[in-house]
């Protein structure tokens, strides 16, 4: 079955096949939405005396079904059928008659695509949102655990000044706030209803589009009808580019600790059950799950890179090519979700080596802060960081390990509690209760 499918015209099997691609399973994860934004639209149909008052709650009862099926397992794209709007139109019809064939009046398959998308990816950022806030709290309070104990800083992968594991941990803390904060934008530019533009240029049904907002917790419409189907390709690049944003900080610190786990620098551990062996030496214990997280981000940024490949010459209405980008879109969800999870949960069981910096190799770590002491005590500050380079050069310099640092962000002083504050208030930018209150009420009976 095919919704522009004419009676006694058939499609090559060998087109059918290259053109609907992996749609078919790709479309099971839009299931739910599609039904969504079916309830929604025939409402609004109701409204404006497309449906009868009787026919609605009919039709309603029905995709509520079909909702609770899907959420249950129970749903499939039958082989032959071509997507998951052809489905539960296949459904509807064959339950209901004809009824089931009213709910299409005033959509295309082009904005029913594009809301089925929109409403997916709310509710995979509120997924990956509800993921990153116990990461984020792990790591504050990892960094509260272990702020007194002090860690080597590196420039250029040289010994540089002293830092500490309080420092290191509520870093990345910080750039996950930064990151929600991208993710938020994307998130606002994907809460638009494009619902009512159709194939990308409106209908001479008279749709109540704020309706159809209203109902499915929007915070606004695409209003110019072209520009909502413009929004295809763009909506996933700006959310692919967020979700680049968390990897980049996930691939980072998952750098860091392949670093710090190796015997060459020795600064933490993990419990034996959260690493592998080799096959030949009997002494290895290696960071393989940092090393996937480290890969599978840097593929997740990848991703923008690839989106803008496939839109970048494209001109305005639609396109097939955009179906592509779902084979690559729709499951980076899951995989970034998977490495936010388990960076929490091995990071909760990390071990922090102590006295790190009293190895004689972190000696000239110290240098600055023997440096400030000089300029503190009168000195000019190039008279004494000459006076210490010809100190190290000659052999005769001496660390003062009594680290003075009070300032904001700095090993004395941390500021965890700002940057709690900063995710408080980030995570108040997300409407999602206001979503989830439309969700329930569209859902109920």
């Amino acid at each position: 079955m095919k919704l522009w499918q004419k009676d006694g015209v058939a499609v090559s099997k060998e087109i059918e096949r290259f053109t609907i691609g992996k749609d078919r399973e790709l479309d099971l994860l839009l299931a739910k939405h599609d039904v969504r934004g079916t309830l929604a639209h025939i409402q609004m149909l109701e409204s404006i005396d497309l449906l009868g008052s009787q026919e609605l709650p009919i039709l309603q009862a029905e995709l509520r079904k079909i909702h609770a099926e899907i959420e249950a397992g129970n749903f499939e794209i039958e082989e032959g059928i071509e997507d998951v709007h052809s489905q539960v139109e296949l459904l509807l019809s064959r339950r209901l008659g004809d009824l089931g064939k009213k709910i299409h009046s005033g959509r295309s398959r082009n904005d029913q695509v594009l809301l089925d998308l929109k409403l997916f990816i709310r509710d995979e950022i509120q997924e990956l949102v509800e993921l990153v806030v116990p990461l984020f709290h792990t790591l504050l309070q990892q960094s509260e655990k272990y702020k007194e104990v002090l860690l080597p800083g590196y420039t250029h992968y040289q010994v540089a000044m002293p830092s500490s594991f309080g420092l290191w941990f509520a870093a990345y803390a910080e750039s996950l706030v930064d990151d929600l904060l991208v993710l938020q934008a994307a998130f606002k530019v994907a809460n638009k209803n494009p619902l009512g533009s159709a194939a990308g240029y409106g209908s001479s049904f008279p749709l109540n589009r704020q309706m159809t907002t209203d109902l499915l917790g929007f915070d606004s419409l695409n209003y110019n009808v072209v520009y909502a189907q413009m929004g295809r390709g763009k909506t996933e690049r700006l959310v692919a580019e967020a979700l680049a944003s968390i990897a980049g900080t996930l691939a980072k610190m998952a750098q860091d600790v392949c670093l710090y786990i190796s015997q060459n620098f020795g600064f933490i551990s993990f419990p034996t059950s959260l690493t592998t062996g080799s096959s030949i030496m009997p002494h290895k214990k290696n960071p393989d799950v940092f090393e996937l997280i480290r890969a599978k981000c840097n593929k997740i940024m990848a991703l923008p890179n690839e989106i803008m490949l496939i839109t970048a010459n494209l001109a305005s209405g639609y396109h097939r090519d955009l179906q592509i980008i779902k084979e690559s879109f729709l499951p980076v969800f899951a995989e970034i979700k998977d490495c936010v999870a388990i960076t929490d949960y091995s990071l909760q069981q990390i071990k922090v080596k102590q006295n790190i910096l009293d190895q004689e190799k972190y000696r000239y770590l110290f240098s600055v802060e023997v440096v400030n002491q000089m300029v503190l005590e009168g000195m000019t500050f190039r008279d004494a960081y000459k006076k210490i380079g010809e100190d190290i050069e000659a052999g005769q310099f001496e660390p003062s390990r009594d680290i003075q640092h009070q300032h904001e962000g700095s090993i004395g002083n941390l500021c965890n509690d700002k940057i709690e504050t900063l995710m408080q208030s980030t995570l108040k930018g997300f409407s999602f209760d206001k979503i989830e209150a439309a969700l329930a009420a569209l859902l109920s009976d």
